[in-house]
């Protein structure tokens, strides 16, 4: 395997494993709400990206209007929009049937995303779309168990929200590729800090909204440490990992890979967040949720095979 695809395929997992984690912390948060944790976690990565653009002010200089109003359009819905919608479902339906919905997104991706740009014969990706959508069959059918829906405040709720996280994801996905197929001397680095300054710009825009919907909980409950330190540990783990960790792996990733194989390979993102939801909950997975998992674990598997003989940039897709 060719080093550029290596590091392609090992960005796309470190993202979904860095994203995965959206699925049970707010579940670990106390008191405070998604939208608490949302403020301090994207201001925090907000601040480090807007620290990281002054130090490379050289290469900030030459960036367009139109570099500007992609990268903080795709801050705004695929990092701010996503994690409250996502957040949310994970909140009302439960952390299992949450990231069982998101598996809709590799499957849609990939195959928008070889139409859009033809990189892989159909008859070759044909197998990997397959085993994903099997594997989503399954891992739902694990997940729609009477267990799961009574201890879910309210379904009719949640899987809207996780069908809007799904759809930011995908815009997300093709929006993103297609922004750096046009920009290919883009540094990875300058992309991924834009991204965060839009996350976060997106949040502070949102406090006023949010103060009069009284959706923020840290007005009632205080800052101080004894009651806040999960917020606060929380709120910085999310900031370096899903917020930068994974922008930056993934704008990797989007870089080396077409756009149909990282989308099969973010399918370990919905494998991740079933595990650390099961482990938040403290209980094995059935058995169809084990069978759904290893279904999708086959069809990644597949699609690193696949990316392996036929190794082509993202750019040239």
């Amino acid at each position: 395997m060719k080093s550029s695809l290596f590091l392609g395929v090992v960005a796309a997992l470190l993202a979904a494993l860095a994203w995965s984690l959206n699925f049970i912390v707010p579940l670990v948060i106390g008191d405070y709400s998604i939208f608490d944790l949302a403020l301090f976690r994207f201001l925090i990565s907000g601040l480090i990206a807007f620290a990281y653009l002054l130090f490379h002010w050289n290469d900030v200089r030459t960036l367009t209007i139109g570099d500007w109003l992609m990268s903080l359009a795709l801050g705004l819905v695929g990092y701010f929009v996503y994690f409250q919608s996502l957040a949310g479902a994970a909140l009302y339906a439960g952390p299992v049937i949450a990231p069982a919905f998101l598996a809709l997104v590799p499957v849609v991706l990939a195959i928008t995303g070889n139409l859009r740009y033809p990189s892989i014969a159909w008859r070759d990706l044909a197998l990997p779309i397959m085993l994903a959508t099997i594997g989503l069959i399954l891992v739902n059918a694990g997940s729609f168990d009477q267990a799961a829906l009574a201890d879910a405040p309210s379904v009719l709720k949640g899987i809207p929200l996780a069908i809007l996280a799904a759809a930011c994801w995908i815009w997300f996905g093709l929006a993103n590729q297609s922004a750096l197929a046009k920009r290919r001397q883009m540094p990875a680095g300058i992309w991924t800090a834009l991204i965060m300054v839009g996350a976060s710009l997106g949040i502070i825009a949102f406090v006023p909204i949010g103060l009069y919907l009284n959706v923020f909980a840290s007005p009632r409950l205080g800052l101080a440490w004894h009651a806040a330190s999960s917020l606060y540990i929380w709120g910085i783990l999310l900031a370096l990992t899903a917020s930068l960790g994974g922008a930056l792996a993934w704008t990797f990733a989007s870089q080396r890979l077409p756009v149909a194989v990282s989308a099969q390979l973010i399918t370990m993102e919905t494998v991740f967040g079933v595990v650390l939801g099961l482990l938040v909950r403290h209980r094995w997975p059935t058995a169809m949720e084990a069978a759904g998992m290893l279904v999708l674990l086959a069809g990644v598997v597949i699609t690193i095979r696949i990316s392996h003989g036929r190794p082509a940039r993202a750019g040239n897709a």
